[in-house]
């Protein structure tokens, strides 16, 4: 009898052990998915630890390897967490912390995605090349969905100071992802094969890590000769205010750009700057209708004759049925308004209420969203000549909208942005950084034109020639090239994305298939 209760204790302390160390084992691996998702975040600009992301999808890759299904959604959406709640507080700034941590918890959706599929094909042959895509695939998907998608914080945008942008050339910012996150899994599986004594297989994965490496290193970005070139001017007006009540102020936000402008006019007339052939504006420069206010129209002429050249001036327009217009109008100093482009991928919940009737019976304060109404085309207008892509703002993070610009004959890639509404949070430095990665993707030089900062002009190769300080006046004037040859990433445009994200489908089939035949036996 005592020796059965010997037993029954020893049994009871075994069990005891068995569930401390499996709670310790769990509690490990959401410390390790929450730092892979720390790591991911801190590889984003206004920091240039780039070389981040790679080990961040390595630690990531590694926690996942032989997990369940389901367990790797969880390890994964908690790594999705890590990475987008301290990514996004812009969103939040002035109206609280709902909205920021509600459209994180979103996004964090499709890192558990990955998370899910690179558990199940982890023990597949091959499988550092099958994560990597559902890397890709997940981000394709968030990119697109819901509501139009929300493209921030794809692992390539993190990458305008690493030494992979180069890529982006070839295969845009999808293969610069899938590069990333083939270094990153073969990190982990040089750790495991390592770890293992597997030596042959180690050096395998060292090989296909510097791959991305020695291509990037391969490359000269936008080597076609600068057959053309232009002087363009980037204004930037300032805000008197920090706050959401941006649009109170318009008017104020009007005259500092319309001062600025001027005082640029007098030192051309003075000789002091070179006359620009080109004059940006920002988003919202102008958020009194120029087309139906008298007094706006003719501040603007008069601007605009004052520099002797057309600017693209940004405005919000009255639209039918109490809707606005996101606007860039080409300002003509003899002929006035002419041609325009509507910002086309508005921002939902903030330009535009999605499912109005439900959301404005779920929250009272959802009706404060705008009645902002897309526009349409290929984003592009002539500007005294030159023909320029328009991505304002929001549109900068959408892969498909400045390739049809550039595609349909752009020479350079405008970016009219207001950030006012956003602090001086890592918004506008992350928005800046996408603007690099499309210099270099499209091969064209872009003029970044902010209301109160970062304002820049880009080179092709994605250097930053001169850029304004956040919350100050400022004029950019600069010599720019004008480019009509096409690199490979806008040729291809989505084909390397979709093609390396139905590459993972295959090998999700057959990791399926070999799970349910395990479980059969």
């Amino acid at each position: 009898m005592v020796d059965l209760l010997r037993m029954t204790d020893h049994t009871d302390v075994q069990s005891h052990r068995a569930v401390t160390r499996r709670i310790a084992d769990v509690l490990f691996l959401c410390v390790a998915a929450l730092g892979a998702g720390a790591l991911l975040f801190l590889s984003f600009p206004p920091r240039t630890t780039w070389f981040l992301a790679p080990l961040g999808i390595a630690v990531l890759t590694l926690m996942l390897r032989g997990r369940s299904v389901r367990a790797g959604f969880g390890y994964g959406y908690l790594a999705g967490l890590a990475f987008f709640v301290p990514l996004l507080p812009w969103v939040g700034v002035y109206v609280g912390a709902v909205p920021w941590l509600a459209l994180a918890a979103i996004e964090a959706v499709a890192v558990a995605l990955f998370g899910a599929i690179a558990a199940l094909v982890s023990r597949l042959p091959l499988s550092t090349v099958w994560v990597a895509c559902a890397w890709v695939a997940t981000e394709a998907v968030r990119s697109r969905a819901p509501f139009g998608g929300f493209p921030w914080g794809r692992l390539a945008f993190g990458q305008a100071d690493g030494i992979l942008l180069p890529l982006a050339e070839i295969a845009g910012a999808p293969g610069l992802s899938f590069a990333l996150a083939v270094m990153g899994t073969g990190l982990a599986a040089c750790a495991i094969h390592a770890r293992t004594r597997r030596w042959r297989s180690s050096m395998g994965n060292a090989v296909l890590v510097s791959i991305p490496v020695l291509l990037a290193l391969s490359l000269s970005p936008t080597t076609a000769p600068n057959r053309d070139m232009t002087t363009a001017a980037v204004i930037q007006g300032n805000v008197p205010r920090l706050g959401l009540d941006f649009n109170a102020q318009r008017r104020a936000v009007l005259d500092n750009h319309l001062a600025k402008t001027e005082q640029l006019a007098a030192d051309v007339a003075a000789g002091r700057v070179r006359r620009p052939q080109l004059v940006i504006w920002p988003e919202n420069a102008s958020d009194i209708d120029p087309l139906l206010n008298k007094d706006a129209a003719d501040r603007i002429d008069a601007a605009a004759q004052a520099m002797g050249v057309p600017i693209l001036v940004g405005a919000v327009l009255i639209g039918e049925g109490n809707t606005t217009l996101n606007s860039a109008i080409v300002w003509d100093p003899v002929s006035g308004p002419g041609q325009q482009h509507v910002k086309r991928q508005l921002v939902p919940f903030g330009e535009y209420l999605p499912l109005r009737t439900v959301m404005t019976a779920v929250s009272p304060y959802a009706d404060q969203a705008g009645k902002f109404v897309a526009g349409n085309g290929n984003g592009v207008v002539e500007l005294n000549g030159v023909p320029l892509a328009v991505a304002t703002c929001y549109e900068v993070a959408f892969d498909d909208l400045v390739s049809d610009s550039v595609r349909a004959g752009a020479q350079l890639i405008t970016v009219p942005t207001n950030n006012a509404t956003f602090g001086r949070t890592d918004m506008t430095y992350q928005q800046l950084a996408m603007s690099r990665i499309r210099a270099v993707e499209h091969g064209r030089s872009v003029l970044v034109a902010a209301t109160s900062g970062v304002s820049a002009i880009i080179a092709p190769d994605g250097t930053v020639q001169q850029q304004s300080q956040i919350f100050t006046a400022d004029a950019l004037i600069g010599a720019i090239p004008l480019r009509t040859d096409l690199t490979l990433a806008t040729r291809l445009g989505s084909v390397p994305e979709v093609a390396l994200a139905l590459l993972v489908v295959p090998a999700i089939l057959i990791a399926v298939r070999r799970r349910l035949r395990h479980h059969s036996y």
